[in-house]
């Protein structure tokens, strides 16, 4: 087995859990935070897609999805263009809403292709280019693409856990 095919099976592992925890949740559940400022399902999930979306394009050269295929004006959030999420105070979290788990998956499965895209053409010598020079040492293809595979599965898991909850405050 190849670097690129564990790799392509860790993303693939992410899109699963993804559809698994949009699925079947309306409006209202996407929305619900289970306690005080805890970030809702809808938010955690748009957020670990914008991250994807924004780190493997950057690291290829290549647009966003988000941007490069609208949607930005399909979300229609208020946001600035390119945020991704990362800092959000609770009152940003708030504004992050969502019509339709369908929408989420949507735009989750256009950056699960265009990363499924870059990542079948990796060779192994690929992995050592430097993708970010801002840190000490600086970042390399392989580690922005396991940190973007560590953080999205975090994500997912958090937001499994809020559905879980939420549903059983429902029942």
């Amino acid at each position: 087995m190849h670097v690129k095919d564990i790799l392509i099976d860790g993303y693939g592992r992410i899109r699963e859990e993804v559809h698994a925890v949009l699925d079947g949740l309306g409006p209202d559940e996407l929305h619900a935070r289970p306690a005080g400022d805890a970030n809702p399902v809808a938010w955690l999930v748009w957020h670990l897609a914008r991250v994807q979306d924004d780190h493997v394009a950057d690291a290829f050269g290549l647009d966003q999805v988000w941007l490069s295929q609208g949607w930005d004006e399909r979300f229609g959030l208020g946001l600035p263009r390119h945020d991704t999420g990362y800092g959000h105070r609770p009152a940003q979290v708030a504004e992050v809403r969502v019509g339709s788990a369908g929408l989420l998956a949507g735009y989750y499965d256009a950056v699960h292709e265009q990363t499924l895209g870059v990542l079948g053409s990796l060779g192994a010598g690929d992995l050592e280019r430097i993708v970010d020079e801002r840190w000490d040492p600086p970042v390399t293809l392989g580690v922005r693409l396991v940190s973007v595979l560590s953080d999205d599965l975090q994500h997912v898991g958090q937001a499994a856990y809020v559905k879980g909850l939420v549903q059983s405050a429902a029942a």
